[in-house]
């Protein structure tokens, strides 16, 4: 048998019970996520812990990137009498605008350890690239 001793851990589990605050989807959770640039790509890492990639759907619409998931409740026995519940159950959601720097053709995603990772390319015309001047005459004097 567990033993709790965080008083303010069962008041939040009580009030996302009692406020129905586990995500639906007419109105999903926020899922934490990191994005940075590594090299060439955008990256976006997004937890879904306990989240099958058959429960995990990833649309991009014009420049909008949308990633939803659901956690659906592991099957239990009858015999199974539940003690602790503390991990949130429903939908979760995110939606970023991207850049139209960025090569939404060819978005990689990898799901690993309960982390998505999405890997967007920068597109080739957003890269820096050096212009070369051509032309022109040769300096001429001005005698005056």
């Amino acid at each position: 048998m567990l033993m709790r001793t965080d008083p303010f851990r069962e008041l939040d589990r009580l009030t996302q019970q009692l406020l129905g605050t586990s995500g639906t989807w007419s109105r999903p959770s926020p899922m934490p996520m990191d994005a940075y640039r590594e090299g060439d790509d955008y990256v976006i890492a997004l937890d879904l812990p306990g989240v099958s990639t058959d429960a995990i759907d990833i649309d991009v619409e014009r420049n909008m990137l949308t990633v939803k998931a659901e956690r659906r409740p592991v099957v239990k026995a009858d015999s199974v009498q539940m003690e602790l519940s503390e991990r949130p159950l429903g939908v979760f959601s995110r939606q970023l605008m991207l850049a139209d720097t960025l090569d939404t053709e060819r978005i990689k995603a990898d799901y690993e350890a309960g982390v998505l990772t999405l890997r967007i390319p920068i597109a080739e015309r957003a890269k820096p690239r050096k212009i070369t001047i051509s032309g022109g005459e040769q300096p001429k004097q001005i005698s005056g």
